[in-house]
Parts: structure tokens; C-alpha cells; sequence
């Protein structure tokens, strides 16, 4: 993939805790949990202690704004001036704050700034109720991208159920007597259920007459694909976007985030999808300028393999999605990957990775973002139509942004391939010139990627399912250790407080799911052969049947893949989708499950615990900042939402039980303690975690060792493709040689473990290492310094 250069350093002062002024926050880790109305403030104060004990800094709350009756995850804003009521209201989050801080802890906070919800009942967004009502003179219409030229003056609402019948069109009283924040709007339009506001002096129109005096226009939910003419969150009508890059948009809709910022009530915060907006880099100039430079600001961003953030944003880094894939794909087999991914193809007739990927854009972008295309071609002209089409399907990352040098050169080419070299030459001086077409250019950009690669192609290619995961490559599953190693080490040295993560609420497959997955690439002939009409399908079933295991019982595991498989095959859009379900096809999805959880045994169930644990330490030792997700400090199984944002088990007893001298019990107990073992460390000993050198083992199982040392006082060390490494006869006189100084092997299964080991000096053999109980080590240096 070629992209074009991004040059220069990150700004030290975001990326590193010196600076001027106040001290810029570092957190040692973050713990996020999910708020819904089932788990508010109080719960989650109940839960510090714990958390504090665990070893974390920082609680990481989903969002906390007002939103839309019992929403289950708050990113369907509704008011960006109140802390949401059903979590406790502000009252209830300072509380949580207090308490946090009365433990050791402090908050950050999840923000929304790309878009709002477009509510059933409307009121409840009261600037899109205002704009409905007054159009576009209203003082709040900057606040959304509306084409108000495109629907013909009218903003299109698609939230019917059937096609409007105007019949059904009333002039009534609104519910409760008048509208919300002291408006008293008595008379409303009503369909059904919904309601709407009335434009002045229409109220007496007879109801088609009525209907075409409104600013808007109620419709079908079905006419959003191509009749929608306001910005949306991806393909999620009800989600509508907001002009952040309006200097008083921005102002009004941060200004609760940035009074708890600086009333110490959050100490950092979350971006939430920052490719939607118009302007990223500008955006967050903007931000920090009013949030300081001690806040720690982190931005969803999905890179690509050979893409990096732009060293210009003043922020700490990513969320950590980058890093999943590093530490996914240095444990996963290259050559079983291939192997399976050969297998795939002949059983499925699926076409490679790229035309998967491919194919996936172009029935994104002309269906269910044909409306954002019709958007673009409008701008550009008819002339230039087919060359903006094919110019977003080429793109390689998910979108460019103000001030790149020029678009990708790869994207360049393979577009002028479809449209001609003069017409995409047209769209690209278009895109140089045209600040408006450019963002529009963008956003669509990013829409299309997330919905044709993550929500389209990932579900229809699936040889090595853990692949197929936020910010993965499921064309390139594998990473070497040598380039492991190089990202780690530019990640230390340009942005070592950046988030890194392995679990999230948006990820495919927890990470102990993905680590039972990936340990199939080490033997790929254990996949079964696809049985059924519907190979692709069989194939995806039993991987995730083989992911999850016998978690939980049967019934309940049942109805939670049963669930997944369904979201699979309609995201997969090969024989029935969202929009139009076949319920004849949907009744045989269940019947492809395995009859039993399928369980990994001998060397695959030993690669299987390797690679759960080899990831939980690679990824709380390497440079950045971690975060743990609710409940995956032990073994944590879960699939794609809703089913990944289930209620918490917090493992309190079991926590108190290992600090008191037991030893852990199987793989559960044996993350959670090597998981507060980290944290721990990286809370009470900051500095260890400092730097970052490559550690390369010698002899005759070399590759199968992953290591390496933080600082001068700490070295990691976690087996990799250990089913091949026992086939091959195991360590035998593999050694890694160890940085200057005498290295004793830190306590992860308790107070008793390693206690009386002899210190290590020169190198250690990984036979004694890693070749007992434990696949995974950290050392420390006898004379670290211990702060």
C-alpha cells in the first residue's frame, strides 16, 4: 500500500508528561466500564474499591451525556448540556469522582462530537426540533450538514414505519401539554405516535397542504438510502451529524465535558470516531486549547498496517486499535493462516481478501450509501461522477485529511483504471482545492470503510475468524517479531502515553475468543470441512462455536451464537440482510451450529492458553497506556454486541482469595493474577515502563520466543506458536540473553511464586523460563530503581 508521506515529530508536549504548566496526565492504565441505566454512577462506585485493589488508575466511563431513553450505550446524544438522568445526573457522576479520587483513581470520559440522535419523540434533540420547525434560518441549523437544496427545502426525516399516509396526518396537542426546555409548543403535528413540530401559521392547512408547508419531510425509514440529505453517522439514519467545526457548535456542545474537565471531575477523554468530522486536526487544536495540556486525550482512530497518526494532532495517541492487531498478529502462524486460508476458499468458492474487499465497497457505496454518493456527484458534477465513485473504493485507509500532502498515489491509480486518468485527475484537483467537496469527500470515505470492510467484507471472509477484527488484515493475519518489535519501538519514542487495547465494546470477539481462533492457524487441519448448503456460513459457525466454547450453559451459549451467527449472515449481505431479511434462510442459521461446544485439546488447548496469556502480558507491558475491559482482567469470552456489552462480573473474591497466598486455578484465575500483577507495577513502579528494546532469544526454537525489555528493570517474555514449538521438540537450549545486571522472575501466580529462584545473570534458558507452568515471564532487575 502506498500513502502519501506524513512528516515530522509528535508535539512532545501531548505525547510526553514533561512539559510546561501542569504536569500532563499519564495514565498508568484504564479500566472501562459501560454504563446503561442497569449500571449507573452508584454501581460504579461500588466497584472502585475493587478496581483500586486490582491495580488500575483511571475508570474510563462510556458516555455520560443526556440520551436517548434507555439507550444501552449513550452514544445517541440527545443534550450536550446535561450529565445523563438515568446514570444519576451530575450529582451522581461527581460522587463516582470523588469516590475514585478517595481510592487513588480518576475518570475519563467518552465523548461524542460527530453526531446526536434524531430521537422518536424528536423533542427530546431540542436544536433538530427547532430546525425542523424553523428551517433553515433557524439560529440552530449550522449545527447540522443539511442539503437543504437536494430535499427540496425540506429536511428529510425517514423514521416512519410504511410509507406516509397523509390521512394519518393530524394537528393535535403534544403530549405532557408543550415542549421540553420551557418551549411551549402546544400544537404539534401528529403521525401516529410521533410527533412533530408545526411551522408558524400552518396549523390550519388541510393535511397535504399542511405537510408541504413543514421544513421536513416524515418518510419511510426506507427512503434514507437514497433520499437522505443530512450527514448520519455511517449508515445509521437516526444518527445525525453535528458541525463541530462551527467554533459555536463546538462551544455549546463542549461546554459540560469542558467545565468536569476543569473541575477536576475527569482528568482525560476519549474522542468517539474522529474520522466524521470535517476537520480532525482542527477539531483538536480547538479541544486542546480549551481542555489545557494536561488533559490525556486519546482519538478512536482506525490505521491502517503502514499508516500512522498524524504527528500534527495534539493528542496522546490512538485508542489502541493498532496495537490489537500487532499483538493478535504476532501470535498468529503465517503458514497456517495460509493454509487455511486455501482451505476457505476451496469450500466456499469466496474470492481472495482484496476482491472480497472490493466488492464489499462498491455494493456499500451505490446501496446503502447512495445517498452520500448522490451528495458527492451533485458537487462534482456529472462529468466527474464515476471518477469520485471509484476513487473511495480505491481509497487504502479511511479517509485523507486537510493538509495531506496529496491523495494516495495507489488510490490514484487504480481509479484511473475505471474512470480515466483526465476525470480522476479532475476529482483530485477538486479535493485540492475545494475545502466543503474535500471534508464531504472524507467523511464519506470513512463511512464507507467502516460499513464495507468491518460490517460487509470481515463477515464474508472469514479463514481465520480472529483475524477479521477492528483495525486487523484479514488478507495479512500474521506479524513477525521483527515487525512487533519496530512498532513497539516507534510507538515509545513518538507517542508512548497512546492507548493500546485488545478488548473493547466494539470489538468482533473478545480477546481471549480471538485467542482460542488464532491457535487454529497453528494447526489448520483441525477445522472441520464445512458441512451444509451454505459452506461460508458452517465455516463461520463452528469457528465461533470453537472461539466460545462451553461458556455458560448450553441453552443460554446456544442463544448467544445463535444471535452472533444471525448478525454474521446479514451484515454478510450474501443471502439476506438487515433491510431485506430473508425469514426462510434466517430459520436455518441456528441449525449450523455444532451439536457440542467444540474444546481444543492437547497441543492445541496448550497453544490456546499460551496465546490468551501471551497476549494479556505482551499487551499490559508494551509502551502505552492499556486498557482493560469490563470484566477481561480474567478470562473474558465474548462476542460481537450486544452480547460483548452483557452486565460485568467483577471477580472481587477471586482477587482476594490470590493476594491471600492461593494459587490461581486454571486459565481464569491465572490472567487475573498476572493481569493485577501488571497493573500493579505499572502503578506503583511508573518508571519501569519506560523505553523499549527488542530482545532476540538464540538457538534452535529462536522464533517461537517473544521478548523484550522496558526501561533498564523489566523484561517481558511470552512464548509464541507453541504448538509448532512442541512439535518441533520444544525449547531445547534456546536461551535469551538478558540485558546488564542480575534478573530475578517477578511473583504473577502469587506472593509464593518465583520467591526463591535464583536471580539470572547474562541469559536464561527458556526451557526453565517457559517451559513448566507458566508461557509467559517478566523479570526484574535486582537493583531497579523501585520507583
Amino acid at each position: 500500500m502506498s500513502l502519501p508521506p506524513r512528516t515530522g515529530h509528535p508535539s512532545p508536549e501531548f505525547n510526553r508528561p514533561e512539559s510546561d504548566g501542569p504536569p500532563a496526565v499519564t495514565p498508568a492504565s484504564t479500566y472501562r466500564l459501560q454504563l446503561r441505566p442497569e449500571f449507573t454512577f452508584g454501581h460504579a462506585r461500588a466497584v472502585v474499591p475493587y478496581l483500586a485493589s486490582l491495580g488500575v488508575s483511571h475508570l474510563h466511563l462510556s458516555p455520560v451525556l443526556e440520551a436517548v431513553p434507555g439507550s444501552s450505550h449513550g452514544y445517541d446524544v440527545t443534550d450536550h448540556t446535561r450529565v445523563r438522568v438515568e446514570l444519576g445526573g451530575e450529582d451522581g457522576l461527581r460522587a463516582l469522582a470523588a469516590e475514585a479520587r478517595a481510592h487513588g483513581l480518576a475518570l475519563v470520559l467518552d465523548i461524542v462530537p460527530n453526531h446526536m440522535a434524531l430521537p422518536a419523540p424528536l423533542r427530546l434533540n431540542r436544536p433538530l426540533w427547532e430546525v425542523a420547525r424553523e428551517g433553515p434560518g433557524s439560529p440552530y441549523a449550522r449545527w447540522f450538514d443539511i442539503d437543504w437544496e437536494a430535499g427540496g427545502g425540506q429536511l428529510l426525516l425517514p423514521v416512519l414505519a410504511e410509507p406516509l399516509d397523509p390521512g394519518s396526518v393530524k394537528v393535535g396537542e403534544a403530549a405532557g401539554g408543550g415542549g421540553a426546555h420551557g418551549r411551549g409548543d402546544r400544537a404539534v403535528l401528529r403521525i401516529g405516535e410521533l410527533e412533530f413540530p408545526l411551522r408558524e401559521g400552518t396549523a390550519a392547512l388541510e393535511p397535504a397542504a399542511l405537510l408541504a408547508a413543514q421544513w421536513y419531510r416524515p418518510a419511510c425509514w426506507r427512503e434514507a438510502r437514497t433520499g437522505l440529505n443530512y450527514r448520519r453517522f455511517f449508515t445509521i439514519s437516526e444518527l445525525i451529524g453535528v458541525r463541530v467545526e462551527d467554533p459555536e457548535v463546538f462551544a455549546v456542545t463542549h461546554a459540560k465535558v469542558l467545565e468536569l474537565v476543569r473541575d477536576g471531575v475527569a482528568e482525560g477523554l476519549r474522542i468517539d470516531h474522529v474520522d466524521g468530522l470535517a476537520d480532525p486536526a482542527g477539531y483538536l487544536r480547538r479541544l486542546r486549547d480549551a481542555v489545557g495540556g494536561h488533559c490525556w486525550v486519546v482519538v478512536e482512530k482506525i490505521l491502517a498496517r503502514e499508516e500512522r497518526l498524524a504527528p500534527g494532532w495534539p493528542v496522546a495517541g490512538t485508542t489502541g486499535y493498532d496495537a490489537l492487531y500487532r499483538v493478535d498478529g504476532v501470535l498468529t502462524d503465517p503458514a497456517g493462516a495460509a493454509r487455511l486460508d486455501v482451505r476457505f476458499r476451496e469450500a466456499t468458492g469466496q474470492p481472495r481478501w482484496e476482491r472480497t474487499a472490493a466488492a464489499g465497497a462498491r455494493e456499500v457505496l451505490t446501496g446503502d450509501l447512495a445517498a452520500e454518493l448522490a451528495a458527492l456527484e451533485r458537487l462534482a458534477g456529472q462529468e466527474l461522477a464515476v471518477a469520485v465513485r471509484e476513487l473511495l473504493i480505491a481509497y487504502p485507509v479511511y479517509r485523507p485529511y486537510p493538509g495531506d500532502p496529496d491523495l494516495a498515489p495507489e488510490a490514484l491509480e487504480r481509479a484511473a483504471t475505471e474512470a480515466g486518468a483526465a476525470p480522476v485527475a479532475g476529482v483530485r484537483e477538486l479535493l485540492l482545492r475545494d475545502p466543503a467537496f474535500a471534508a464531504r469527500f472524507a467523511q464519506t470515505s470513512a463511512a464507507l470503510r467502516a460499513k464495507s470492510l468491518e460490517d460487509r467484507a470481515f463477515y464474508r471472509y472469514a479463514p481465520l475468524l480472529s483475524a477479521t477484527e477492528v483495525g486487523g488484515d484479514p488478507g495479512a493475519p500474521a506479524v513477525t517479531v521483527a515487525e512487533f518489535h519496530a512498532y513497539c519501538a516507534e510507538q515509545a519514542r513518538l507517542w508512548p502515553r497512546s492507548g493500546t487495547v485488545l478488548t473493547t465494546h466494539d470489538t468482533k470477539r473478545s480477546a481471549d475468543v480471538r485467542a482460542r481462533i488464532s491457535a487454529l492457524s497453528q494447526d489448520p487441519e483441525s477445522v472441520p470441512a464445512p458441512a451444509g448448503a451454505d459452506s461460508q456460513l458452517a465455516w463461520v459457525a463452528w469457528q465461533t462455536a470453537f472461539g466460545l466454547g462451553g461458556e455458560g450453559s448450553a441453552p443460554v451459549r446456544r442463544d448467544r451464537l445463535a444471535e452472533a451467527l444471525l448478525k454474521a449472515v446479514r451484515e454478510a449481505a450474501l443471502h439476506t440482510t438487515w433491510t431485506e431479511q430473508d425469514p426462510a434462510y434466517e430459520a436455518t442459521v441456528p441449525g449450523y451450529l455444532p451439536a457440542a461446544a467444540p474444546e481444543p485439546s492437547g497441543p492445541l488447548a496448550v497453544a490456546a492458553r499460551a496465546n490468551l496469556l501471551g497476549a494479556a502480558l505482551l499487551h499490559l507491558a508494551m509502551p502505552g497506556v492499556p486498557e482493560v475491559y469490563q470484566g477481561a482482567e480474567t478470562e473474558y469470552r465474548a462476542l460481537v454486541d450486544p452480547d460483548n456489552r452483557r452486565p460485568a462480573v467483577f471477580p472481587r473474591e477471586t482477587l482476594a482469595r490470590l493476594d491471600a497466598g492461593a494459587a490461581p486455578s486454571g486459565t481464569a484465575e491465572e490472567k487475573l493474577a498476572l493481569t493485577a500483577a501488571l497493573l500493579r507495577l505499572r502503578r506503583d513502579r511508573p518508571g519501569l515502563f519506560d523505553g523499549y528494546a527488542p530482545l532476540s532469544a538464540r538457538g534452535p526454537a529462536a522464533e517461537h520466543c517473544v521478548a523484550f525489555a522496558r526501561s533498564a528493570g523489566l523484561v517481558a517474555v511470552a512464548t509464541r506458536l507453541s504448538h509448532r514449538l512442541a512439535g518441533a521438540g520444544g525449547w531445547g537450549d534456546t536461551a535469551l540473553p538478558l540485558p546488564p545486571g542480575r534478573w530475578r522472575l517477578h511473583a504473577l501466580l502469587g506472593p509464593g511464586e518465583g520467591a526463591h529462584e535464583a536471580p539470572y545473570e547474562g541469559e536464561v534458558p527458556l526451557a526453565g523460563l517457559l517451559g513448566g507452568a507458566w508461557p509467559v515471564a517478566v523479570l526484574l532487575r535486582e537493583d531497579a530503581d523501585p520507583a
